[in-house]
């Protein structure tokens, strides 16, 4: 959606610094850790090793591991995984109908630098990608060979981030291409590299403020901005957002089929159990089912969307 500053944010009187404390709406009750971060998505997709050619040479993932119709994938110099490939031989392209679920997951690269590097990347093999200057990050858009959403992104300095009221300032202008590429200098682009990680997954569903209840008054996050036509972004510890909510795939979206290519479940990272109990608790005291996974538990949204929860 290219909605830019100037659409949203007209008057500039009451812009200020976004100072942590300073913006974002807190949930009722139970509310995420600071601590939060992402953890792997997985995704299914109808043949493997295309998908593993993509990941590896357009995006620039290592292969961590690979076998039995999976694959773990990850950035050079570390065994986290990012991404998990699930094959479904034949499975339908995930663009081919409106479908809830993944719009995009987006990967974090640690400085502009990076980014420039993988955009000049681009450049030389030819891959064309979409372009957003979020104020608060600049954006790359990418569609794997299953139609899967791609975000390739790095934030700004967070001591830049304004607010309007208390609603952090997001849009979407163009992004100054020429100067991301000049600011990785000489050095090449050699793959994802250390300190890249999973930044935020955005997400289609069928009504932001029933994704509001769920995200935010159930599951604890902080809604961040909402003034977004159609979307709504929601963040722990003052991130501008870890979670995006869009209804954008319009009113004939459903619940992916078996054989769609599709997010088969993103993950949140806490730092200790008592945090995935309070959770738990804070999920079931507002009547969703809640199943527990070994140290964790999983959850599907309003629309079927599966997250798990775990330690880590």
């Amino acid at each position: 959606m290219g909605v830019t500053s100037d659409d949203l944010f007209g008057d500039p009187t009451g812009i200020q610094i976004a100072a942590p404390g300073s913006y974002g709406q807190r949930p009722p009750s139970y509310r995420l850790p600071d601590a939060l971060r992402l953890g792997p998505v997985a995704l299914q997709v109808a043949n493997l090793e295309r998908s593993l050619d993509y990941y590896r040479d357009v995006l620039g993932l290592a292969v961590l591991d690979h076998g039995g119709g999976q694959a773990r994938l990850g950035s050079h110099g570390d065994r986290r995984a990012l991404v998990e490939l699930v094959e479904r031989k034949g499975a339908r392209r995930a663009d081919a109908a409106p479908h809830h679920g993944l719009f995009h997951f987006a990967i974090l690269l640690p400085s502009r630098e990076a980014l420039g590097r993988f955009v000049r990347h681009l450049g030389e093999i030819g891959v064309r990608a979409g372009a957003g200057d979020h104020l608060v990050s600049e954006a790359f858009y990418l569609t794997d060979p299953d139609g899967l959403g791609i975000e390739v992104y790095a934030d700004r300095p967070r001591d830049t981030w304004k607010r309007d009221g208390r609603e952090l300032m997001m849009a979407t202008d163009p992004v100054d291409v020429r100067g991301l590429v000049q600011s990785a200098g000489a050095t090449t682009w050699t793959g994802m590299p250390a300190g890249t990680v999973m930044g935020h997954v955005h997400l289609h569903v069928g009504d932001t403020t029933a994704a509001g209840a769920f995200y935010g008054d159930a599951m604890g996050f902080d809604r961040i901005v909402w003034r977004y036509p159609g979307a709504l972004f929601l963040s722990a510890g003052g991130y501008h957002h870890h979670l995006g909510a869009n209804t954008w795939a319009g009113p004939r979206a459903a619940t992916p089929g078996p054989d769609d290519a599709q997010l088969l479940a993103w993950t949140i990272v806490l730092p200790d159990a008592a945090s995935v109990g309070a959770v738990a608790g804070s999920l079931e005291a507002a009547g969703h089912a809640v199943t527990r996974v070994g140290d964790g538990i999983s959850v599907r949204d309003p629309w079927g969307t599966p997250v798990e929860v775990r330690v880590g």
